[in-house]
């Protein structure tokens, strides 16, 4: 078991206006979390906040990406800091903001070594500008970070790709427009859409998973989990709900087994938006159910009875 640190990384420069003149609410989410008792229950060794720049709605034309010249400093700050809370041997859990917080993040392990990704969303998020509707990154940051689009995100550092896209397994997407899905397939992704994780079964795809982490011998992979990946019945407090998503008990099942590798590096979550869950009633069962995910990493928490109970 390793200590755990809690990363702050409340960007939303990866989303479009949530309205005319209204910035996106996912950068309060550290804080929402919080309020309702996820940092209690987890009692982290250290809470590190990355201030991210003040949101603006600017697209860059160069690379059709809104914010990219925000997005990549702050990703260059992102990185810095996830390279020395790793150099230490604990456990980091990024909160943020939208998944453009992935570049950061991957920038970070690319600097490190060879590392997977295991990417769990509703959505492939990989897409190029010419396809995105919205020209937000946190639509296109697996396309981003395994080398596909402008050098002004995907190069940083000259360090393109992040991910090589064999080292990427892609899980989770309902999103079925043909063109979004065929560039994935073009791809060399390891691309389970949810239909068919639930065809082959989650244990199925564990083990395929081990294996190929054996196979390549990585040093180790990190987790992304939009939480638009649940059943919009369960998590509405998303910029984009969809139904037919995954349940608590499917995220778990995933999840635990994932937690207790030894090469798991770390997690990062992101998407909910606060103000869609002005009482906490969704984040108070997303905690809930982050409690148990996380229980595998815990070096100490304030009451390991009440963990167990779950």
């Amino acid at each position: 078991m390793k200590p755990l640190i809690i990363i702050e990384s409340p960007s939303n420069l990866g989303l479009k206006e949530s309205a005319q003149g209204k910035e996106p609410g996912v950068s309060k989410l550290p804080q929402h979390l919080k309020k309702h008792g996820l940092y209690d229950k987890l009692n982290p060794a250290q809470i590190i906040h990355l201030a991210a720049p003040p949101y603006s709605s600017q697209l860059d034309e160069a690379s059709g990406v809104l914010n990219a010249y925000k997005i990549a400093e702050y990703a260059k700050v992102q990185a810095q800091e996830l390279k020395r809370v790793l150099s230490t041997d604990s456990f980091p859990v990024v909160i943020g903001g939208d998944c453009s917080i992935l570049i950061g993040n991957a920038l970070a392990l690319k600097e490190l070594g060879d590392y997977g990704l295991m990417y769990l969303d509703g959505h492939t998020d990989f897409v190029l500008p010419s396809m995105s509707q919205t020209g937000g990154a946190a639509g296109m940051d697996l396309a981003i970070v395994t080398g596909h689009g402008h050098p002004k995100l995907t190069n940083i550092h000259q360090l393109e790709p992040y991910f090589e896209e064999e080292n990427v397994w892609c899980i989770g997407n309902r999103y079925w427009d043909p063109e979004y899905v065929g560039l994935i397939q073009s791809s060399q992704i390891e691309y389970v859409p949810l239909s068919h994780l639930r065809e082959m079964g989650i244990d199925t795809l564990l083990s395929l998973f081990f294996m190929h982490i054996e196979a390549k011998k990585w040093d180790g992979f990190w987790i992304h989990l939009d939480v638009d990946v649940l059943d919009h019945k369960v998590m509405p407090a998303v910029d984009s709900p969809q139904p037919g998503g995954m349940s608590y008990e499917e995220l778990r099942e995933l999840l635990i087994p994932l937690m207790a590798h030894p090469k798991v590096a770390g997690i990062q979550l992101t998407i909910l938006d606060p103000t869609l869950d002005p009482y906490g009633i969704y984040a108070q069962r997303l905690i809930d159910n982050l409690i148990k995910i996380l229980s595998p990493i815990f070096r100490e928490v304030k009451d390991h009875d009440e963990i167990m109970r779950f």
